[in-house]
């Protein structure tokens, strides 16, 4: 059962809750709604499926896909509801069970209920941005390489349209691939485990050395 917090602690942790979302700290708010789920009771500020709505929008750009699972698709209070939410069912399963197609769908709808929100409209750019982003990273940690025809099928857009995007990203540095615009191919530039290990290792030894030297001088 959902009860209400009381005292001037409840009414701090609700400012706090919804500060953190005004100030775009999705990580911070996701924690902080989370936290509150089950104990979610104060409809005077807004109605039990608006609170998970935001809930479920916070936690996808903010949990890794195990946590989001654990902690989103498969907590009971959040199932009680989200069948009722628009969209929302789509989003959470097009980004776990790697649907990209239906997540795409499903988040240009999601925007257009960020617009439409008081606390999330200044927002909804960042946000598009950032699914978009994380899904495409996703994507690419299957492979070294996929055409770009097979990887827009899999988005559900035009092969051109994959290209700029993937483009816009890869210049301004948020994915670790590259186009082969001749052979039609999107290369994936991530190094493996063990070579971010061996990259990290000589890092750690430069960073070790410059000190020594420091100290001996």
């Amino acid at each position: 059962m959902r009860r209400a917090a009381t005292g001037s602690g409840a009414t701090g942790s609700r400012c706090t809750r919804r500060s953190s979302s005004y100030i775009r700290d999705f990580k911070a708010s996701a924690a902080l709604l989370l936290d509150s789920v089950a104990t979610f009771t104060a409809t005077e500020l807004l109605s039990y499926n608006t609170f998970i709505f935001y809930t479920v929008v916070a936690a996808m750009v903010a949990l890794p896909r195990k946590e989001l699972k654990a902690k989103v698709i498969d907590a009971p209070e959040i199932l009680q509801v989200l069948h009722e939410l628009p969209h929302m069912p789509e989003l959470l399963e097009g980004m776990y069970s790697s649907a990209y197609a239906k997540l795409m769908r499903a988040l240009v709808a999601t925007i257009d209920l960020m617009k439409a929100d008081r606390y999330l409209t200044k927002h909804a750019r960042y946000y598009f941005r950032e699914v978009r982003v994380m899904a495409y990273t996703q994507f690419m940690e299957s492979y070294r390489s996929v055409s770009l025809v097979s990887m827009a099928a899999s988005f559900g857009v035009s092969p051109a349209h994959m290209d700029k995007e993937l483009s816009g990203f890869i210049c301004s540095g948020r994915l670790s691939c590259k186009i082969d615009a001749v052979a039609g191919v999107v290369n994936s530039t991530r190094p493996d485990a063990k070579s971010a290990q061996y990259l990290a290792t000589i890092k750690q030894g430069d960073l070790l050395l410059n000190r020594v030297q420091k100290l001996t001088a």
